[in-house]
């Protein structure tokens, strides 16, 4: 929990400095049954699809058939070994360029298990559609407000595929900020009545 007024302090951290992708961080996502939006990839925890090298982390979609599915891709996620409630989160990315790609930096409600979704909430801190090229979208996922119907805005960027941008989000029990290089694009407001007030565990994924 954030005190106002308090300095923020750095609670955790993967620079992708490594070799591999820290399993001590990161959890793999498996399979391709479309992940409620009818995706094509099947998720892989193949060095083909998700590696670190020269200090980032690369997620790597390959046309090719596995499983049934006709491509693969990488899914890595905190759950059950990071969560958080409250504070700021700040991903420096460079997203792919191609149509049909969908690359996501999201949160979901530790609660998912017990709850399901969209009771366990969702923050979407950056999704490009590589069909609107520079188009960052911003997005909260709630019982309400969920879906196609979902608390959303967009920002258009420049260079989102050849450059590098810190996409962020800024979290209390009032609002929910997303920001694209530190400017704040859509403000959320929070409240008791939605489920942004428990801890949420992060998605790096490439669909």
């Amino acid at each position: 929990d954030s005190v106002v007024g308090e300095t923020p302090q750095l609670v955790w951290s993967d620079e992708f400095d490594g070799s591999a992708v820290n399993t001590n961080d990161w959890n793999f996502n498996i399979g391709g049954e479309g992940w409620g939006n009818n995706e094509l990839q099947y998720y892989t925890n193949r060095i083909d699809n998700s590696f670190v090298s020269n200090g980032t982390l690369k997620i790597k979609a390959i046309k090719e058939s596995f499983s049934g599915s006709a491509y693969t891709s990488a899914r890595i996620l905190s759950q059950n070994k990071f969560s958080f409630k409250y504070g700021k989160v700040e991903v420096k990315a460079k997203l792919p360029a191609g149509v049909g790609t969908w690359p996501a930096i999201w949160m979901l409600g530790s609660n998912i298990s017990t709850v399901s979704w969209p009771a366990c909430g969702e923050i979407d801190i950056m999704e490009h559609k590589g069909s609107s090229l520079n188009k960052i979208y911003g997005t909260v996922h709630h019982p309400a407000r969920f879906g196609g119907n979902a608390d959303g805005a967009t920002k258009d960027i420049l260079n989102a595929t050849t450059e590098f941008h810190i996409y962020s989000m800024e979290w209390d029990a009032t609002t929910i900020k997303f920001l694209v290089d530190g400017t704040v694009f859509h403000t959320v407001g929070n409240s008791s009545s939605l489920p942004f007030n428990q801890n949420f565990f992060l998605i790096l994924n490439q669909a």
